[in-house]
């Protein structure tokens, strides 16, 4: 099946998803003090304390403009075969918005849960203290 998306805007998905991935997987560890917790916090509670997936996913949104009708649309084309989480919204905007922000966090979610596997690889393992 083809993308629903042209060459350009596939393009332009692909970086906002890399940065976003960037982004996030570097907040992650910074807060959680290494790749391992936080891959095992984000796979735990994903909008727990100092995780915030939802929380950053809307940040992602606002930073790139996409906090609109045709910011949603543009996200949910370019993940048109992904499962459709759940969403709720009062007009046809905040349900295509809301819609939009679930898919993008779920993505986000696996591809940082990838980030973070791949640092988790070459962190040092921890040294034992002898009491």
């Amino acid at each position: 099946m083809p993308s629903p998306l042209v060459l350009h805007e596939e393009q332009q998905f692909q970086f906002l998803l890399f940065t976003a991935v960037e982004r996030y997987t570097e907040r992650l560890e910074q807060r959680c003090g290494g790749s391992s917790a936080a891959l095992r916090r984000l796979r735990h509670e994903p909008d727990g304390e100092g995780i915030w997936l939802t929380q950053f996913a809307e940040a992602i949104f606002n930073d790139f403009l996409l906090n609109n009708a045709a910011g949603a649309c543009f996200v949910l084309r370019a993940l048109s075969s992904q499962p459709a989480p759940p969403a709720a919204g009062s007009t046809i905007d905040a349900h295509l918005q809301s819609l939009a922000r679930a898919a993008f966090a779920a993505v986000l979610q696996s591809k940082t849960e990838e980030s973070l596997e791949r640092n988790a690889m070459f962190e040092p393992a921890p040294i034992a203290t002898g009491a």
